[in-house]
C-alpha cells in the first residue's frame, strides 16, 4: 500500500502477523478438501472392488465348469437364473461378458469394452479398470479363464463384470461430509483461537507502548529490559542506546548553553558598565574627551568580544549540524588554506607576526578532499586565529598542505612559535570554553572545539604536538623561543583530479 507521495506505508503489525498466519491456513484448506476427496474415493471403492472381484471370479468358475451345451444356448452361456441373480442390484446396473479366444461374444452384454492392456495373459489373475458403457461410467473386474480339462496355456476365455458407480459415489459423499462438515466448525474456531493467541502474544508490546507514552518528556532513563519478551529485547536495547545518546547530547547542549551565557555575560556587563559611567559623567558635566574616548574604546573592545563570541557560537552550531556535513563535494584544500592566509595577513602584520603558507599550490594539487567547503574553511580559520592569538610579536605562523605520496591522505598543518600546549592539557583544549590558565590571552574557548567537531565530521585524524623539541625543564625550545604548537589534520583523499 502506498500513499499519495508514493512512499510505502507500514500497516499494523497485528494485522500483518494475522495475515501471514491465516493465509496458509485458508490456502491449505481447499488442498485438504481435494486430498480428502481422493482418499475418500479410494476408501469407498475398496469394499466394492472386492465384491465386484468376487462376482467376476464366481462367474469365471461357472464358465470354466460348463461341460456341454444346453438346448438353445452356448456351452459357456450362463443359465438364466444365474444371469438374473448377477443383475440383481437396486442401486447400480451390472454388466457381464464372456468372450472366446478370438474375441467372439459367448455370453452377456456386447457393449462392454474389452481391455486394452498389452500385459501377458495369466489365467485366473484378477484385474480392475475404469471404463464406460454407453454414457455410464463403470468399474470393471476381469480375468482370463481356462476351461476345465485344458492346459493353462491353451484356450482362455475373457470374463468381465462391470457395474455403475452409484454406490461408490454415495459412499464417497458420505465420507466427504463426515470429514469436511466438521471443518466448517473447526476452521472459524481455529481463526478465533489464532486471533486470541496473537492478541495475547502482542500484549507486551501494548504494555511497552503504554509505559513509554506515560513517561515525562524529560525522562530519558533506560527502559527496563527485564519486562519485555526476548524478541523485543533488541528493539528495547536500541531504544535505550538512542535515549542514552540523546541524554548525552542534551546534557552537552545544556552545558554548552550555560557556558555560552556565562561567556556572553562578561562582555555585555562590561558594555553596560561603560555606558553607565559615560552617562554619569555626562550628567555630572564632567565629560572629558580623553576619558570618553577610553570608555568608547573599551565599549568597542567589549562589543568586539561579544560579536566574536556570537560568531564562534554560530560556527559551533554549523559544525554540529550533521545534515550540513553530509553535503560533501570535492574540495581543493590548498586553495582554501591560501585564501584563509590572505584574509589574516593584515592582522598578522598588525601583531608583527610572520604568517605564511608552505605547501603544494592549488594548481599543482591533484588530490581532493570530500567535504563541506564552508566547514573546512571554518576549521582552517579557527586554527590560524588560535595560532595568531598565542604567538608573541616577532613569532612565526605557518600553514602547510602536504599530499601523501601514496594518495591516501591530504595533510593540513598549522604551526606556531608560541608557548605551546603542555601534554597534560592537549585533550582539554578541544573542550568548549576551555582556556589555558596563565596565558593572558582573551578568547572564547570555542575555536579548537569547532576544529575537532569539523574534523570528526570529515573522518579526519587530528593530532597536536610541539613545533620544536622542548627543553628538559622550562618548556622552551633550544633556540630560546617557545616550543610552539603544531596541529596536524589528515583528511582522507578523494579521487584525483584529471588533467
Amino acid at each position: 500500500m502506498s500513499g499519495k507521495d508514493g512512499s510505502a506505508q507500514q500497516g499494523s503489525l497485528f494485522g500483518e502477523i494475522l495475515d501471514w498466519m491465516l493465509a496458509p491456513l485458508l490456502l491449505i484448506w481447499p488442498i485438504s478438501v481435494a486430498l480428502t476427496w481422493l482418499v475418500a474415493q479410494g476408501i469407498a471403492g475398496r469394499p466394492y472392488d472386492r465384491e465386484l472381484g468376487e462376482m467376476a471370479r464366481s462367474l469365471g468358475q461357472q464358465v470354466a465348469a460348463a461341460e456341454a451345451p444346453v438346448k438353445g444356448r452356448d456351452r459357456y452361456a450362463l443359465a438364466p437364473e444365474a444371469a438374473a441373480l448377477l443383475r440383481v442390484d437396486a442401486s447400480d446396473t451390472v454388466f457381464y461378458q464372456v468372450l472366446g479366444q478370438r474375441g467372439e461374444l459367448l455370453s452377456g452384454d456386447a457393449g462392454l469394452p474389452v481391455p486394452t492392456e498389452d500385459a501377458p495373459v495369466v489365467p485366473w489373475e484378477l484385474h480392475f479398470r475404469d471404463d464406460e458403457v454407453g454414457t455410464d461410467a463403470v468399474r470393471v473386474a476381469y480375468l482370463w479363464v481356462a476351461p476345465e480339462g485344458q492346459a493353462p496355456a491353451g484356450r482362455t476365455l475373457l470374463v468381465q463384470v462391470a457395474e455403475t458407480l452409484g454406490k461408490r459415489t454415495r459412499l464417497t459423499n458420505e465420507i466427504i461430509k463426515g470429514v469436511i462438515l466438521p471443518q466448517f466448525v473447526i476452521l472459524p474456531l481455529a481463526v478465533l483461537l489464532v486471533w486470541l493467541a496473537l492478541a495475547r502474544g502482542i500484549s507486551p508490546l501494548n504494555e511497552l507502548q503504554r509505559r513509554i507514552r506515560s513517561r515525562d518528556s524529560s525522562d530519558l532513563s533506560p527502559i527496563d529490559e527485564q519486562r519485555v519478551p526476548d524478541e523485543v529485547a533488541p528493539l528495547v536495547q536500541a531504544i535505550n542506546d538512542l535515549l542514552a545518546r540523546l541524554d548525552s547530547s542534551m546534557s552537552r547542549q545544556k552545558h554548552f548553553l550555560a557556558d555560552a551565557a556565562h561567556q556572553l555575560k562578561t562582555p555585555l556587563a562590561g558594555l553596560r558598565t561603560q555606558a553607565e559611567l559615560i552617562q554619569r559623567e555626562i550628567d555630572a558635566g564632567r565629560s572629558n574627551p580623553d576619558e570618553l574616548k577610553r570608555s568608547l574604546a573599551q565599549i568597542a573592545r567589549a562589543s568586539e568580544r561579544a560579536a566574536h563570541m556570537v560568531n564562534q557560537l554560530l560556527s559551533m552550531a554549523r559544525a554540529e549540524d550533521a545534515e550540513q556535513g553530509m553535503r560533501r563535494e570535492p574540495v581543493n584544500l590548498a586553495e582554501i588554506a591560501i585564501d584563509t592566509v590572505r584574509d589574516f595577513v593584515p592582522r598578522a602584520l598588525e601583531r608583527r607576526i610572520d604568517l605564511g603558507y608552505d605547501g603544494v599550490l592549488p594548481e599543482d594539487s591533484r588530490l581532493r578532499v570530500q567535504g563541506q567547503p564552508v566547514l573546512i574553511g571554518e576549521l582552517i580559520r579557527n586554527l590560524v586565529d588560535n595560532a595568531l592569538l598565542y604567538t608573541p610579536a616577532g613569532g612565526l605562523v605557518t600553514v602547510r598542505v602536504v599530499e601523501d605520496p601514496f594518495g591516501q591522505v591530504v595533510v593540513l598543518q598549522v604551526e606556531d612559535t608560541g608557548p605551546g600546549i603542555a601534554p597534560g592539557e592537549r585533550e582539554k583544549v578541544f573542550q568548549p570554553f576551555y582556556r589555558s590558565l596563565g596565558s593572558g590571552v582573551e578568547g572564547s574557548g570555542l575555536g579548537l572545539a569547532i576544529v575537532k567537531e569539523i574534523a570528526q565530521q570529515h573522518d579526519a585524524e587530528l593530532a597536536l604536538d610541539d613545533t620544536r623539541v622542548r627543553r628538559a625543564a622550562g618548556g622552551e625550545s633550544p633556540d630560546g623561543q617557545g616550543p610552539g604548537a603544531r596541529f596536524t589534520i589528515r583528511f582522507p583523499a578523494g579521487p584525483a583530479e584529471t588533467p
